[in-house]
C-alpha cells in the first residue's frame, strides 16, 4: 500500500529470484510456526525464520508498526541464554507455574478445531463440518480467538492511485500533494514506519472500489473546501494557501514502477489515466 524506495529496486529483482522469494515466504509463514512447539534449538531456528521475515518486509514496505509487534511476539520464543548475550540484566529464576491438565486440553482442543474450521472456510474446502462447530465458532468470534490468514491473503496485480484537485473557477485545477503515498512520479517512496499515517493508507483502500463505498472520502473533500487546518495538516501540499477553492474532484490512475532508463532519468513511476474517480463537488449555498 506505502512502498518504499527500496520497493522498487526489490520490483527489479529477476523472476526466479522472486520466485523463491515466494515460496520461501509460505515456507516461514505455514511451515516454521510448528517450530514453536519443538525442542529448544528448533524452536531457535524458527524464531530466527519469523524475525527474518519481518525484517525483510519492513525493509520493503510501510508496515505501520506491523513487523514491531510480530517481532515482539517472537522474542517469548528466545531463553535466558540467549538473551543473556544481548542483555547485562541479571536473570530473576522464579518458579514456573503451569495451568491444569483439565483447564489446557479443553482450551487447546477448542483452538485446535477452530483454527481449523477457520482455515478451512478461508481455503473454501468444503468438508462436512458438524453444525455445533459452526454455533461454537459464531460464539467465539467477537472474542478473536482465531483469526483469518495473513494480513493481505488476496493481493492486487494493479495500484490505482488517487489524485485530488482543487479548483477556483472550475477551469484550471490544482492538486493536493500527499505526504507518503505515490503522487509525482519524480518523488520518490519513502521510509515512514513505524509511525502509521491513515490518510495514506486509506487512499490506497478507497482507489480499489468506488468513492461511495467510502463516506469519508466525501467529508474529506468537504474538509477541503472548507479549508478545515485539521485535515490540510494531514497532507504535504496546499495549493490553496490563501483561500479554499469553490470547486473539487479526484482523478484515478494506474502507477507502476519505472523502468531502468525511466529512474536514470529522475522518475520512480510510470502512470496512465483512467478517468475521474469522484465528480467535482461543490459546498451547498444556504
Amino acid at each position: 500500500p506505502l512502498p518504499t524506495w527500496t520497493s522498487w529496486y526489490a520490483h527489479q529483482l529477476p523472476d526466479w529470484l522472486q520466485v523463491f522469494s515466494a515460496a520461501a515466504m509460505f515456507f516461514i509463514e505455514l511451515v516454521v510456526p510448528f517450530c514453536i512447539f519443538a525442542p529448544r534449538r528448533v524452536r531457535i531456528g524458527g524464531a530466527i525464520g519469523l524475525l527474518s521475515l519481518q525484517l525483510l518486509i519492513g525493509l520493503t514496505g510501510n508496515y505501520g508498526f506491523f513487523n514491531l509487534l510480530s517481532a515482539v511476539l517472537c522474542l517469548s520464543l528466545l531463553d535466558d541464554q540467549v538473551l543473556r548475550r544481548f542483555s547485562r540484566i541479571r536473570p530473576v529464576l522464579v518458579e514456573a507455574r503451569h495451568w491444569p491438565r483439565g483447564v489446557l486440553w479443553p482450551v487447546a482442543v477448542l483452538l485446535v478445531v477452530l483454527g481449523t474450521f477457520q482455515l478451512s472456510r478461508t481455503a473454501r474446502l468444503d468438508w462436512p463440518w458438524p453444525k455445533v462447530v459452526g454455533e461454537v465458532y459464531s460464539w467465539c468470534r467477537p472474542f478473536y480467538l482465531v483469526n483469518f490468514y495473513g494480513l493481505f491473503a488476496v493481493m492486487t496485480t494493479e495500484r490505482p492511485e488517487i489524485e485530488i484537485e482543487g479548483s477556483v473557477d472550475g477551469e484550471t485545477w490544482r492538486t493536493y500533494g500527499f505526504n507518503w503515498k505515490p503522487g509525482a512520479v519524480d518523488v520518490a517512496p519513502a521510509f515512514v514506519q513505524p509511525h502509521m499515517p491513515r490518510l495514506d493508507w486509506q487512499m490506497w483502500l478507497a482507489a480499489l472500489r468506488t468513492f461511495r463505498d467510502y463516506p469519508w472520502f466525501l467529508r474529506l473533500m468537504g474538509a477541503l473546501l472548507e479549508g478545515k487546518p485539521a485535515v490540510l495538516g494531514l497532507l504535504a501540499e496546499n495549493p490553496f494557501a490563501d483561500a479554499p477553492p469553490r470547486y473539487v474532484r479526484a482523478r484515478l490512475y494506474d502507477y507502476r514502477f519505472a523502468d531502468g532508463e525511466e529512474k536514470r532519468a529522475g522518475r520512480w513511476w510510470q502512470r496512465r489515466e483512467k478517468g475521474l474517480y469522484c465528480p467535482v463537488v461543490s459546498l451547498k449555498v444556504q
